[in-house]
């Protein structure tokens, strides 16, 4: 003898609790994955405007230099060099060569809120003009 649960032509339909908290879980999970892969994008993107301005900033020094056909003097300087609303310094320090009709000239673009924090650092060598 067989007993019914459903009244007889009935079909029991839908999920149980249990499919349901598993969905929940599962789908729970790959938000939470996508939110973090945002926030990931979200990061290297702004780490790559900086980036792309600090070498901006530097290749801008090191042209001026070049145009100038100047003489740089031996030593270091340190300058703001803003790009648009991200605060950064540049640090030049121009060096001797082997070669005394040359001179070496680094550009180091630093994060003005924290000094330690080097973005990008172009050097050129640099002859004299004169």
């Amino acid at each position: 003898m067989r007993i019914h649960t459903t009244r007889p032509g009935t079909s029991r339909a839908g999920f149980t609790l249990l499919e349901v908290l598993v969905a929940l879980v599962i789908v729970g999970t790959a938000l939470g994955a996508s939110l973090r892969a945002i926030g990931s994008l979200t990061q290297n993107s702004n780490d790559l405007r900086a980036t792309m301005m600090a070498t901006w900033s530097a290749e801008n020094q090191l042209t001026q230099i070049r145009l100038s056909h100047a003489w740089p003097p031996i030593g270091d300087l340190t300058y703001d060099c803003a790009q648009g609303e991200l605060q950064l310094m540049c640090e030049e320090h121009v060096l001797s060569t082997p070669n005394p009709y040359f001179r070496r000239v680094e550009v180091r673009v630093v994060d003005a809120a924290n000094q330690q924090r080097q973005i990008v650092k172009l050097t050129q060598v640099v002859p004299n003009g004169g």
